[in-house]
């Protein structure tokens, strides 16, 4: 499993317009391996908001595949000349290669 953490760190109040921006459906939902999307918001910031979204693929390999992906380019290209939100303060993106996953007791049915 291949897993993409991007976090972003937004203006207090502004969480909510993140979580609508990323929770609603799209061209990625159709690509071949992504598991899923999770919207997470952090609930100990105080003076600002920060929204996290988690991106889970089958591989490394159904990720690449999405990045080199014709319609992935080109929604870069149509965004390229934007500027981002006025209450965005940063962005960043970590890639992780899941090296173990332990069920829980409620996912074991």
């Amino acid at each position: 499993m291949f897993v993409q953490i991007r976090t972003m760190v937004v203006e207090k109040g502004s969480g909510d317009k993140v979580v609508e921006r990323f929770s609603q459906p799209g061209i990625l939902d159709e690509r071949e391996g992504l598991l899923d999307v999770s919207v997470m918001v952090n609930k100990r910031t105080k003076d600002h908001d920060e929204v996290v979204a988690m991106i889970r693929w089958e591989s490394e390999e159904a990720w690449k595949a999405w990045e080199k992906s014709p319609e992935h380019i080109q929604g870069h290209r149509e965004k390229k000349n934007n500027t981002p939100p006025e209450y965005m303060i940063s962005t960043t993106v970590n890639m992780y290669e899941v090296k173990a996953v332990r069920p829980g007791k409620a996912s074991v049915k």
